[in-house]
């Protein structure tokens, strides 16, 4: 117990590189491969538009749940333990996806991928962390960072593909193989770590799991209920925030909360978090909103649509080991004020999109945007580890994994209801400019006149003011995403630099 982790060498780590880096890409791809193989999910299981939701619904509540423990479990089970049993739940949870002849089933399962899938992330990112000397994080928080942001931008097409060619339940099958190897790798990569002990704060994980729950149930079902014109998302919000702040006081007065108390007095972690929230918000977002803007307004097919979301990936890859060279000879700071910069100028880009443009504009845009992810993202992960002890990688890893996913939700959710008001809005007002005086022969008396041929022209203006109206729209949530990437700006002068020579308290071996 006196001595202090040891560094593997080259090769082990790797090995070890290469194992976790396998089971986060399969746990994070999951998060979007799934979306794109709803319909024929769908078809075959017999389920309504709003049942099958449940199948995303599920995964997402489970695993905004589960994450803030993988600190106490880890303590509890060891870090070896609960990474391998984390894999192998989450493989075979992948493989009663694949399987399920039922609605019920589906849900089932994939609320266990989301139990299981919400242990990997943190507890890779912490391995990876420990596993590597302090000089060598920037290029081992590169390689991990490539694989979080390029993940869900490559499971739409992963997806596609798979769908059309194999069928849908081999977006779960795919899963299989990659998480038998990964789970081997790990058990036999790992060394055991003993780790302070401290009791389990069930109370304070009651109130942060149902204010998980209802929030991210307010999230996933708003834009079906109306939003807060609906008595249930009054009441999802209402038990979130009753939770939250119960969470809050039960935590300032505990003996051994939750969530370490240190981690908020960390001010590098916390503005980190703070802006990893933004910025995942803006990039899911983007996604969330480009995808079935192509395919609606557009005409591109789900195959097509991927392959023009591909070049903001080719962005992120380039920019990870340019902003991994530049993090060690100039400021951290002004890396991440870089990355900003340009991802607003990508959404200033994409607020000029026009429905008549070819494919130019969308991969110049999305370069651009995968740039300043990059940029912003790779210094974040640095700033916000930088200044932490090391036994609290883990837990701070968890709670750096549930806000971005939090923040993802919220944005899209945030994002999609702004896009159905400006819908309406701007159909009135495209509406009311409406003139027939340059229709020729097509006046509203002229229209009225002609029975069923004349009905037939009024549906077609009113299909295309729709098409105009919801281009628009989506040109709105662009700007103003713009604007929440320029005024988040100044909080990068809140962060400070990491301590020369800074060193964490050692973790002792078995």
């Amino acid at each position: 117990m006196s001595a202090a982790t040891s560094i593997p060498s080259a090769g082990r780590r790797w090995l070890i590189m290469i194992a976790v880096m396998a089971a986060t890409l399969m746990q994070v791809l999951d998060t979007t491969i799934a979306n794109v193989a709803m319909p024929q999910m769908q078809a075959a299981l017999g389920a309504t538009p709003e049942s099958v939701a449940w199948v995303l619904t599920s995964y997402m509540i489970m695993a905004a749940i589960a994450t803030p423990i993988t600190g106490w479990l880890e303590i509890r089970f060891g870090r070896r333990n609960l990474f391998a049993i984390s894999i192998a739940g989450f493989t075979i949870a992948s493989a009663l996806c694949g399987m399920a002849i039922s609605l019920q089933m589906m849900v089932a399962a994939r609320a266990l991928q989301g139990i299981f899938g919400a242990f990997i992330g943190p507890l890779g990112q912490a391995t990876l962390l420990d596993s590597s000397p302090r000089e060598k994080h920037p290029q081992t928080m590169m390689i991990w960072g490539m694989g979080v942001m390029i993940g869900p931008i490559l499971g739409p097409v992963l997806g596609g593909w798979l769908t059309d060619n194999y069928g849908w339940r081999w977006v779960f099958y795919i899963n299989v193989p990659i998480g038998l190897a990964a789970t081997v790798a790990i058990w036999g990569l790992i060394g055991k770590i003993q780790l302070p002990r401290r009791s389990f704060d069930l109370i304070g994980f009651a109130f942060l799991a149902l204010a998980l729950a209802s929030f991210q149930l307010m999230l996933d079902r708003g834009s079906q209920q109306d939003w807060f014109n609906s008595t249930e998302i009054i009441i999802d919000a209402a038990i979130a925030l009753g939770a939250v702040w119960m969470f809050v006081v039960h935590s300032i007065s505990a003996k051994e909360p939750l969530v370490s108390l240190e981690l908020f007095s960390d001010r590098n972690f916390m503005i980190s978090v703070v802006f990893t929230m933004l910025i995942t918000g803006v990039s899911m977002a983007g996604s969330a909103l480009v995808a079935p803007m192509l395919q609606t307004l557009m005409g591109y097919d789900a195959m097509g649509t991927g392959m023009l979301m591909m070049p903001r990936g080719l962005g992120v890859v380039v920019a990870f080991p340019v902003a991994t060279y530049l993090s060690r000879k100039v400021d951290n700071r002004l890396l991440i004020a870089s990355g900003l910069a340009l991802t607003a100028l990508s959404l200033r880009m994409m607020s000029h999109f026009d429905p008549l443009m070819g494919k130019e504009p969308f991969i110049y845009s999305g370069v651009v945007q995968g740039l300043g992810l990059g940029f912003a993202f790779l210094p974040l992960n640095i700033l916000a580890f930088s200044t932490l002890a090391s036994h609290l990688r883990t837990e701070a890893a968890a709670l750096y994994s549930l806000t971005r996913s939090l923040g993802g939700s919220a944005t899209i959710s945030i994002m999609s209801a702004i896009l159905s008001r400006n819908v309406q809005v701007n159909h009135a007002e495209l509406g009311e400019h409406l003139s027939f005086g340059g229709l020729h022969l097509m006046g509203k008396d002229i229209l009225g006149h002609l029975g069923e041929p004349g009905g037939m022209v009024m549906r077609m203006l009113d299909l295309e003011i729709n098409r105009q109206a919801l281009f628009i729209a989506y040109m709105d949530d662009f700007w103003l995403m713009m604007w929440v990437a320029i005024f988040s700006l100044p909080l990068v002068f809140f962060l400070g630099k990491p301590r020369a020579g800074a060193e964490s308290p050692p973790v002792h071996l078995e």
